[in-house]
């Protein structure tokens, strides 16, 4: 019993892919702003819009969390530390996979995030682009094909003629 759900391909290319029915009791959220609403009560806003009453006080700006779709309740929470799983959602590295290695702040500019994919590769993008969806390395959804790597152009070509020869 499949259950569908988009994601980011690399360079922007939008994907529908099949989910397990588990998967699709639950989804993943950033957390785009933290505040007061009225009388003092916390609430927390979502990459999606939602608005959240009475947030866990761990959570801060940039966390994801694990939010139930029939209750709407946090279930758990990522924090966006180093050492944790994120995906690309923006820029030139949109689609791919890896660990946080660490984040530079600039003052007066954009913060940048340096993240190494499975394969070695390190690169680095805008905070705004960087979703965690896993503690450590497991991740807390099922993850695209190609696990996220970007093959090189030489890669890509080998591996479509490797392909091509053996449909022959």
């Amino acid at each position: 019993n499949l259950m569908w759900s988009r994601i980011f391909k690399q360079w922007y290319q939008r994907r529908v892919r099949g989910i397990k029915k588990d998967e699709a009791s639950y989804k993943l959220c950033g957390v785009k702003s933290l505040s007061t609403a009225a009388k003092g009560i916390p609430v927390l806003v979502t990459h999606d819009g939602r608005t959240i009453r009475y947030p866990d006080p761990l959570i801060k700006v940039h966390d994801t969390i694990k939010l139930d779709i029939e209750s709407g309740k946090i279930l758990d929470h990522i924090k966006f530390e180093p050492g944790n799983l994120a995906y690309i959602t923006g820029g030139q590295n949109c689609g791919r996979i890896g660990i946080i290695t660490h984040k530079e702040k600039h003052p007066g500019s954009f913060d940048i995030v340096h993240v190494k994919d499975s394969v070695g590769h390190t690169f680095a993008t805008r905070l705004s682009n960087v979703f965690p969806i896993g503690k450590g390395k497991p991740a807390w959804i099922s993850l695209p094909r190609g696990k996220g790597i970007r093959l090189s152009i030489a890669e890509e070509r080998d591996r479509k003629l490797a392909a091509k020869a053996k449909e022959m």
